[in-house]
């Protein structure tokens, strides 16, 4: 994961335009936004972070922190 393609995404793109290029990925579609990553397992990554954060950011949470819940919970399900 890249935290900076994360930010773009966030930053350029709705909740919905995220979730809907989730779910294309999924599919073994075509996202209708540019997603980075290697691979469609990097760019799936991208889009759930990004979902993750807007989700957040929505609820009144800030950037920084949605991002460093989100972390946090990689870290935690790794270790």
């Amino acid at each position: 994961m890249k935290i900076p393609s994360v930010k773009k995404l966030v930053e350029n793109y709705s909740l919905e335009e995220v979730a809907a290029a989730e779910e294309a990925i999924l599919e073994g579609e075509k996202p209708q936004i540019e997603l980075e990553g290697e691979d469609e397992g990097e760019q799936l990554t991208h889009a759930y972070a990004a979902k993750y954060i807007l989700e957040m950011m929505a609820g009144g949470m800030e950037f920084k922190q949605a991002l460093r819940e989100f972390t946090q919970k990689v870290r935690n399900s790794i270790s």
